[in-house]
């Protein structure tokens, strides 16, 4: 198979170049749309290629749909374990995870403005293959940081996972309701006040090393 692609406008791209192309059209016409109202002549209008030539690329809009949730999932499961290997110090990893989740929802990150939706706040949920995905990657982070806690802590595994939970769960809800207050704190003010919140009480579980001492 060629690894070029044609279109009836623009010339040839790769075939990842393409695929890259379409995801961030398909990106924006699904944040401003939402997934039912989203067409894929829209899609493909704003990547400035034919009906098919998006076809050849996705068989439809869920598979669409579903590729773009994989790589925003991907993208804020990617900064949080960043945040957690960059520093042993876990007032810093508090810091790293709080900040990936706003910066995440701000559209400062790798994603793009919006991009969240598609994840939190999807009007698809009840579809398994969204469902699935958005619960796998809510796993994912819950357990890279309850790995962090109970290495760090020595807490059996429900109790490390229930305090990456509320975490992570307090991020994401925290940064969201900020997006949609207008960010009425700035954006390094309202990690420090959820840090400072956050840090008070996990502070309190002593690192493994030092209650052996």
């Amino acid at each position: 198979m060629s690894d070029t692609v044609d279109t009836a406008r623009g010339g040839r791209l790769p075939r990842s170049a393409r695929r890259r192309q379409l995801l961030a059209a398909a990106q924006e016409v699904f944040v401003a749309n939402g997934y039912h109202a989203a067409a894929m002549d829209d899609i493909a209008e704003r990547a400035g290629v034919s009906k098919p030539v998006l076809y050849q690329h996705f068989p439809g809009k869920l598979d669409l749909y579903l590729a773009l949730i994989d790589e925003q999932a991907e993208t804020l499961t990617s900064a949080i374990k960043e945040a957690l290997a960059r520093t042993d110090d876990n007032r810093e990893r508090v810091h790293g995870v709080l900040s990936a989740y706003f910066d995440f929802v701000d559209g400062t990150a790798r994603s793009a403005p919006g991009a969240f939706r598609l994840i939190f706040e999807t009007d698809l949920g009840k579809e398994p293959a969204v469902r699935d995905r958005v619960e796998r990657s809510t796993r994912e982070i819950m357990q890279a940081v309850a790995d962090t806690v109970a290495g760090d802590t020595g807490l059996d595994r429900a109790r490390a996972e229930l305090l990456a939970m509320t975490l992570t769960g307090g991020a994401q809800v925290a940064a969201r309701w900020w997006l949609d207050n207008d960010r009425a704190v700035p954006h390094a003010d309202a990690v420090l006040l959820l840090e400072s919140l956050l840090w008070r009480g996990i502070s309190h579980f002593p690192r493994q090393d030092e209650s052996e001492l």
